[in-house]
């Protein structure tokens, strides 16, 4: 029966056969209830004469006819017609040997297929979800309907009574090992397979529930009359749950409806047991007049708890508003915290809450709620309203706190002075509001000389009240620096899209300059080149000396053009740079400087070009801010050194300076910050009127 219905081409052999092989299994299924229906009209209180069997053989075939035509649940499909042909042929079994008809083959065929069930059953407990029974459990599927088999020559051996406790036993075994395999898979499960496995467990979980019902009507009552009969409509929930299991619709609500059923198999076995003990204490089973008391108080005990699950919520409140009047229970102030602080009210708002519906709580002379940090807390809630105070905590007084329990006056009186120094003759109560080894703050009660003594049930009230404040306030101080962070990554994302537009212009700029360079200094030598070598070749015959003069002059401007081309070129990326280093390129570039420039970098290492490429071009531009705002005569130096913090550079001028503070920044600022940035580097500028103007770079080096 675990043979696969594969799947092939229409004309090809083996899809014929498995054609001819699942039409055999869809008729098979029709053909088990149209067995079981046989029975119905034996004579007899046994299997052939219950309608429960017939119900077991339909749930069974109606699910292994569906299942058996959905693609990918053939196997499961087949499992269950296997299943349901066994129940349809022990009812029909059964029938045939109450009538006296072919007593010795009826009553071996009902054995065996009795026997057979529990086998069926574990087979496929553990085939779920697929079908598919891997090759680990193979071995006790195959020793399952061995040992079925043994069971069921024993009890042919023993006819025409069957005993039960053989079969009992060999459904306990089977189910338990069923159920172990169910959990272990259960386990493992992932996806739409962990889903399908939690339709498993409801369906056995009502399964649980009919056998407890049936159990306790059997023993209690004396009906059903079979033990084998309630184990059989056990399974029916099984099929069922395989079925619903397909419909989309269901899918949601699984989890709701298996921890209802949990929640009711709970309670059943709570009641079932309480009415077994009751019986063994009695020491005898129920009288026919018994009986029928029994079974009236089972039902009343069942009405009972499922109205006093809808009255629990409404009997709680009105308790409550007797005991406490128009004030919140405890429980209820604890729960009304929670659920106002998930609701985003403002903490101001929620804070003063909390302090009025605590002092309505507990009867309290005031109650007052302090919060801060850094040592310093405020009084911010409190009722009734008080002035404004606060108080200073050194880092051990704020430790000490932080870790104690609620307290009385003698001990704020030694780590919280401050807070009872007008309070000496008053009962206070204090509850740090920490998380974790952090004090959020605190939460103080004054009870009244008439009110209810200040119990431990208040103390533990006004700890967990102190242990969800701090939580709170933890949380909404996790909340104000992401949010912070956010600010800080928005304003860095800002100043980055701004930084690259800058960088883009000034590329732009830097093109611009060049093409103008190009046109009005080395293009306007070469066209004078041009037009005095024709004058030039004009006069070579005629007038060799004037020619000899002319090329003189064209000597000298092709000259100025290379120089003006070496310039040039020194300003896109000097070649110094690139081929001896920093040192020899800012050297070079000094001589050239508007300023009077002294250069400073000795014992320099070589680094990368981008590295080495900015801290040149800052200190030029530098250089260039010096020229135009340091006034006549200063002079400047530039510093460029490897420390600690990476590779630094500063250029330092004597000249007027300007008063930092109020942000002295122009487009060369800006440049070199943009060029730094770009690198992870930072730029500081320190300046005041008349001490001159000191720039200071910082490019970190990877180690």
């Amino acid at each position: 029966m675990a043979a696969t219905l594969d799947q092939a081409e229409p004309g090809d052999a083996s899809g014929r056969s498995a054609s001819v092989g699942r039409v055999t299994l869809l008729l098979l299924a029709p053909l088990s209830v149209a067995a079981a229906l046989a029975a119905i009209g034996a004579r007899g209180g046994g299997l052939g004469g219950s309608l429960g069997w017939v119900g077991l053989t339909l749930a069974w075939a109606t699910a292994g006819f569906v299942l058996l035509r959905q693609l990918g649940s053939e196997r499961l499909g087949m499992l269950a017609i296997w299943f349901s042909f066994l129940a349809g042929v022990a009812a029909l079994a059964a029938a045939l040997t109450q009538n006296g008809s072919e007593i010795d083959a009826s009553t071996l065929l009902l054995a065996l297929a009795v026997a057979l069930l529990p086998a069926a059953m574990m087979h496929v407990l553990l085939a779920l979800p697929s079908g598919a029974l891997a090759a680990e459990r193979t071995a006790a599927v195959v020793a399952g309907y061995l040992i079925s088999v043994g069971v069921g020559v024993f009890l042919w051996t023993e006819r025409p009574s069957f005993p039960a406790s053989p079969i009992v036993i060999e459904a306990a075994i089977a189910t338990g090992v069923g159920i172990n395999g169910v959990v272990s898979r259960y386990r493992l499960a992932q996806g739409p397979e962990h889903r399908q496995i939690r339709w498993v467990a409801l369906s056995l979980t009502a399964a649980l529930e009919v056998l407890l019902v049936g159990l306790t009507l059997h023993v209690l009552l004396g009906w059903p009359a079979g033990v084998l009969e309630v184990a059989a409509a056990a399974t029916i929930p099984i099929p069922l749950g395989l079925l619903l299991e397909r419909s989309r619709r269901l899918h949601g609500a699984v989890d709701r409806l298996l921890v209802h059923a949990i929640s009711l198999v709970t309670l059943t076995a709570v009641v079932t047991g309480i009415y077994l003990l009751v019986l063994g204490w009695l020491g005898h089973s129920p009288t026919e007049k018994e009986q029928t008391l029994v079974a009236l108080s089972i039902v009343a005990a069942a009405i009972s708890a499922v109205t006093y699950q809808a009255l629990r919520k409404r009997a709680a409140v009105v308790a409550s508003q007797l005991v406490y009047g128009s004030r919140e229970s405890p429980d209820e102030l604890t729960r009304s915290f929670g659920a106002n602080f998930s609701r985003a009210v403002p903490l101001d708002e929620l804070l003063q809450q909390l302090a009025e519906s605590l002092r309505s709580a507990l009867a309290l002379e005031a109650a007052e709620i302090w919060t801060g940090s850094g040592g310093m807390l405020d009084c911010v809630a409190s009722d009734p309203d008080r002035d404004p105070a606060w108080l200073r905590l050194t880092a051990a007084e704020e430790s000490v706190v932080a870790r104690a329990e609620v307290s009385g006056p003698a001990w704020a009186s030694v780590w919280l002075p401050q807070l009872i120094e007008n309070r000496r003759e008053l009962d206070v109560r204090v509850a740090p509001i920490s998380h974790g080894d952090e004090l959020y703050g605190l939460v103080v009660a004054e009870p009244t000389a008439e009110g209810p003594p200040f119990d431990e049930q208040a103390a533990e009230l006004l700890s967990e009240l102190a242990r969800q404040v701090g939580l709170a306030l933890r949380n909404v101080r996790l909340d104000s620096r992401l949010q912070a962070s956010l600010d800080e990554l928005r304003a860095q994302a800002n100043e980055l899209r701004a930084s690259r537009a800058r960088v883009v212009a000034a590329a732009d700029a830097e093109r611009r300059r060049i093409e103008r360079d190009l046109h009005d200094g080395a293009q306007q030598y070469f066209a004078g080149v041009t037009l005095n070598l024709g004058v030039a070749r004009g006069l070579v015959d005629a007038e060799p000396e004037k020619a000899k003069a002319i090329l003189d002059q064209l000597q000298r401007s092709t000259q100025e053009a290379l120089e003006s081309f070496r310039n040039l070129s020194h300003g896109i990326y000097p070649p110094l740079l690139q081929d001896r280093g920093l040192a020899e390129a800012l050297s070079y570039a000094a001589r050239g400087a508007p300023i009077a420039t002294r250069i400073e970098a000795t014992d320099l290492s070589r680094f990368d070009p981008e590295v080495e490429a900015t801290v040149y071009f800052c200190c030029l531009e530098a250089l260039q801010n010096a020229a135009k705002h340091a006034g006549q005569g200063a002079r400047a130096t530039v510093r460029v050194w490897e420390g600690e913090g990476g590779l630094l550079f500063e250029v330092v001028d004597d000249g007027d300076g300007f008063a930092s503070e109020h942000g002295r920044r122009g487009a060369g600022i800006t440049n070199m910050q943009d060029r730094l940035g770009a690198i992870r580097g930072d730029l500081r500028i320190e300046s005041a009127p008349g001490r001159g103007t000191r720039v200071i770079g910082t490019i970190p080096l990877d180690s």
